[in-house]
């Protein structure tokens, strides 16, 4: 019997959830390298940093680059394949919008990349995270995402028949190097 109380994520047969579930996941590490702004002045590179800067770079590392492919390999292609009328016109205006916040996001991960690699090593003489890169990071993010999660999600889930759902849920696991 599932435990109720235990948040588990979705499967892959809800790749639509899946990305929601993602973007979750992303708005608790900005909040937590938003906490990092207050502590390390605090408190240094001290194990909670560490600790902290650790999961936010195997986060933005490793699962950040796999959900953005995921967009951009499979979720935008399958619905410009699939979209007509007002919904082809959507895409056709936020699907650059899209890939071009990917660029950015990208481009401020590798300095902060940079910044919290310092604190995870426990370096004490470490240059304070930058607030500027953590805030512009954080905004372009949840901008990205409310566009995401207002536009693209209800439109796959709109027109995409169970065969395409499945297509997507599949070349996000495949991914993942997860089996089915």
């Amino acid at each position: 019997m599932p435990n109720a109380l235990i948040s588990t994520a979705p499967d892959f047969s809800q790749p639509i959830a899946v990305l929601k579930h993602c973007h979750d996941k992303i708005r608790q590490q900005l909040a937590t390298l938003q906490n990092l702004l207050d502590h390390v002045p605090q408190h240094g590179s001290d194990a909670q940093a560490q600790q902290a800067a650790h999961s936010i770079m195997r986060y933005f590392n490793q699962a950040a680059p796999h959900h953005h492919a995921d967009e951009e390999h499979d979720l935008l292609p399958m619905l410009t394949a699939t979209a007509t009328g007002e919904d082809a016109a959507v895409l056709q205006k936020l699907t650059p919008e899209i890939l071009a916040e990917h660029q950015q996001m990208d481009s401020l991960w590798h300095s902060l990349n940079l910044q919290l690699t310092h604190i995870a090593d426990g370096e004490a003489a470490v240059p304070l995270l930058s607030a500027q890169d953590v805030q512009q990071f954080s905004t372009i993010y949840a901008s990205h995402m409310e566009k995401e999660e207002t536009w693209i999600a209800p439109m796959a889930k709109r027109i995409f028949n169970e065969q395409q759902m499945q297509q997507l849920g599949a070349a996000m696991q495949q991914r993942r190097g997860i089996s089915a």
